[in-house]
């Protein structure tokens, strides 16, 4: 996934740009995003803080790492049943 060029706080601050008032073309020119990435940025971060994403963030990375811990017990998991059949 290609990295943004805007940290999560910029990209709160410019939400909350809009949310005060200034014309959507207005920060688009200002930033140099598209219309569509404002969007998705609105749905993603919309009603967010800056704590708030911060514990999405860790969230997130817990997610991967029990998902990565799953992947290996279930692999493990997989591979006994094999050696068991196999001795059977």
């Amino acid at each position: 996934m290609k990295k943004s060029r805007f940290t999560e706080n910029q990209i709160i601050t410019i939400l909350k740009k809009q949310e005060a008032g200034v014309k959507l073309s207005e920060i688009t020119r200002e930033y140099g995003i598209s219309e569509a990435t404002f969007y998705n940025w609105k749905a993603k971060y919309g009603g967010m803080d800056v704590k708030e994403i911060k514990r999405l963030r860790e969230l997130e990375a817990e997610h991967f790492r029990l998902k990565k811990m799953y992947a290996e017990l279930s692999q493990e998991n997989y591979a006994l049943k094999d050696l068991i059949a196999k001795k059977l």
